[in-house]
This record gives structure tokens, C-alpha cells and sequence, in this order.
């Protein structure tokens, strides 16, 4: 585990915000047609919905497969054609996948066990391709920095999938706010309104550890609440835009009573109101909610003194200034969800066809650390500081057995 007040929390401080590149001399070299074998750790819906892109748009191929449900993994083995040999099923399956001949593993798994599953990916010398968020707590986000140096070390890829860092209409709109086309800017809007996400998947048979795993989403422990797992891609937004991370927050929230209905699982919350105090006196309000489907949209708005940036997660993007030149209205709509997914794949797999490594572990958990800082909060239903989030020994413990 990392030691915040050590090595680790300084390179996480002095790298927060870019992208590691490695030295050449520290790298593995593969040849520029050499085919990147990679194997899946999870087997559920985003799982068999981002696997066939790395095939299919870098010509990587999925070699292996790993879950604990077996049900999940014989579809999924069955739809990506891997061989019977390559399938890993039960407790130890990712530390076996990882074992096994191949160069990379893609983490598509509930996020409490990202920090143990690219752990072991590591150890064994794998590069690693993550989804968000990197973990549940203070704790294991710093383990998973650790992890995430420690890849930087051995010369390996080490990705967290967030999209909107991936898509050129974003990142233009962050270097005209860098440039100052809206002015200093003094207060952000940041919301995230969706439709309940999850419903009951259990069946009558299946035993409690089993229940908890397929309704994953809305199990706070298992998904790190949905302010962690869903609503990082806004909040890791606004510290993009606003280069770095709050110094503390204040918030409330709450889970509203789904009895008799088919969503009426799990114990996560389901709407969040938090506000975000920035360096340099900057105010950031933030909310989310998974109620209703009748307004969805991810937003993040700047204002500053001659203008403001209004940016959608897949829809507008645009800049407005007193000065017209500087009036810009990047897309209408954007590829976001999946364009920015394919874009990190193909920069993940052709970083290590090339031997120049990336890693963006530091922003992935600086994001990661801002939605829990805001949860927090939120569970208190007062302030809590950076710092004090930053010290928080919490351990969330999912205490979940499967029968095998």
C-alpha cells in the first residue's frame, strides 16, 4: 500500500495531471506487426461490450477469460472464441489468467477488485487496461497508485478507460480555457442525471454472495456508491478543466424507497448534492441522481469573467466570450461513450506494439479520490476536507463468499 506522506504520494502529486511516458531504454519492444495477445477479467455486460473492440480496431487478440460466474464466462468464451483451455473460472481465476501466456489483461470487473486484480496483472509483468473507478476507498486507491509506479517501473502500459480525456472536441475545449478565452474562472456547474442503471438480476437459486455480485452496481461496498462509480466521469472532468483536485467539500444525498419495484436492491444511494471548493477561491457545484430517465445528461459548465464553457458527455461542446473571435462551438454532438473508449484502446495497444509505455494512473486516482472525497461529505452531511480524506484508514469490506 502506498504511504501518502511518502515516495508515492510525492511522484502522485508531481504527476497528477499529465500522462506518464517512460523512457525508451526501460521498455519492452515488440515488433510494429507483432499481434498483442490480451485476456478479459470480467465477464459481464461491459466486459463482452468492450473485448471485441480491441480485435476489432487494433487487430489485438483476446486469448483468455476470466469470472467467477460461470455462466457469464461460457457465453463469453464461447462469443470471443476462446479456447476452452483459456477459460478461468472461481477465486483465483485473474491471478491464473494473468499467469498465463499473454501480454496484457483488460479489468472490466466490479471496482473493488481493480486494485487486487491489476496487482496481480503487474506481479506478473502484464500490462493493464482498467475501467473506472480504480477502487472503493482511500486505502485501495492508494494501492492502486502503488501498483500503477510500479508498472511505470517494469516498462508497462498501465490505462484507466475515462473518455471524454480521449476526444479531441474535450481536449481543444480545455486548451481554450487554459488560454484564458472565458477569463479567470471563478465557479463550475457539474451535474450528472441519469435513469436507475440496475435492476434485480438474481434468480431465486442463487446463493447470497452470488445475489450481491450480479446486482453489483447498487451495492455501495461492491461499486464504491454511485458517485465513485458513475459520476467520476464528470468529476474527473471538472478537475481536467480545472487543473487539480478540491481542497474539501460539503454535501447530502440520499437513497429513495424503490420497495415493489424491480430496482428495489442493493443500499447505494441514488442522488448526491455536493459543493467543491477548488484552489484559487474557485466554487464548484456538483449533483447527480438515478431517478428518472424524463432529463439525463453529464454537464460541466465554467464560468468566468468574459465567458463560459457549457460541455456535454457526448452531446454539445462549446465556448461563449464576450469576445466574439474567441466564440466557439466545437461539436453538437460527440461520439463520447464509445469513440473515446476506442481511442484509449487503440492508444493502449499500440503503446506497447511501440514500446513506449503510458501510464495515467495519477489523474485516474486524483479522480477517484474527489468522488469519494464528495461522499464523504455527503454520508456526514457536512465539510471534509482533502487532507482529511486523504487520512482516512476506512477499509470498505465486501465480506462476500460464493458458493463453488
Amino acid at each position: 500500500m502506498a504511504d501518502p506522506s511518502g515516495a508515492g504520494r510525492r511522484q502522485f502529486l508531481h504527476a497528477a495531471g499529465s500522462v506518464l511516458l517512460l523512457k525508451p531504454q526501460t521498455v519492452f519492444g515488440y515488433q510494429a506487426n507483432s499481434t498483442v495477445e490480451v485476456g478479459l477479467v470480467g465477464c459481464g455486460g461491459r466486459g463482452n461490450w468492450i473485448a471485441p473492440f480491441f480485435p476489432e480496431h487494433t487487430g489485438a487478440r483476446v486469448v483468455a477469460v476470466a469470472d467467477v460466474i460461470r455462466k457469464n464466462l461460457d457465453a463469453t468464451r464461447e462469443k470471443l472464441r476462446v479456447d476452452a483451455g483459456r477459460a478461468y473460472w472461481g477465486p483465483e481465476a485473474y491471478r491464473e489468467l494473468a499467469a498465463s501466456k499473454l501480454d496484457a489483461v483488460v479489468i472490466e470487473t466490479p471496482p473493488y477488485y481493480h486494485p487486487m486484480h491489476a496487482a496481480a496483472a503487474v506481479e506478473a509483468g502484464r500490462h493493464v487496461y482498467c475501467a473506472k473507478p480504480v477502487a472503493v476507498d482511500v486505502p485501495e486507491s492508494q494501492s492502486f497508485l502503488a501498483t500503477g509506479l510500479k508498472a511505470q517501473s517494469k516498462g508497462l502500459s498501465f490505462w484507466v478507460d475515462f473518455q471524454s480525456r480521449a476526444r479531441p472536441v474535450f481536449q481543444e475545449a480545455v486548451e481554450r480555457l487554459r488560454r484564458g478565452d472565458i477569463g479567470n474562472i471563478a465557479m463550475a456547474q457539474v451535474f450528472y442525471y441519469a435513469n436507475r442503471p440496475w435492476i434485480d438480476r438474481s434468480t431465486p437459486d442463487m446463493d447470497t454472495g452470488l445475489k450481491r455480485m450480479v446486482n453489483w452496481i447498487g451495492d455501495r461496498v461492491l461499486s464504491g456508491d454511485v458517485i465513485v462509480e458513475q459520476n467520476i466521469h464528470v468529476l474527473d472532468m471538472a478537475n481536467w478543466y480545472l487543473g487539480g483536485h478540491p481542497l474539501k467539500a460539503d454535501g447530502t444525498g440520499g437513497r429513495t424507497s424503490w420497495a415493489g419495484t424491480k430496482s428495489d436492491t442493493g443500499d447505494a444511494w441514488d442522488h448526491f448534492v455536493v459543493t467543491f471548493w477548488y484552489p484559487n477561491e474557485v466554487h464548484a457545484t456538483f449533483s447527480s441522481h438515478q431517478l428518472t430517465g424524463t432529463f439525463s445528461d453529464l454537464c460541466v459548465r465554467c464560468f468566468g469573467l468574459h465567458g463560459s464553457a457549457d460541455t456535454h458527455y457526448g452531446g454539445l461542446v462549446r465556448i461563449m466570450s464576450d469576445d466574439p473571435a474567441k466564440t466557439w462551438t466545437g461539436a453538437q454532438k460527440d461520439d463520447t461513450f464509445t469513440g473515446g473508449c476506442v481511442a484509449n484502446i487503440k492508444d493502449f495497444i499500440e503503446s506497447i506494439r511501440a514500446g513506449k509505455p503510458i501510464n495515467n494512473a495519477p489523474t485516474a486516482v486524483e479522480s477517484n479520490f474527489t468522488g469519494i472525497l464528495g461522499r464523504m461529505a455527503a454520508y456526514r452531511g457536512g465539510t471534509v476536507t482533502w487532507d482529511e480524506m486523504m487520512a482516512s484508514t476506512e477499509k470498505w469490506e465486501a465480506k462476500l463468499k460464493l458458493q463453488w
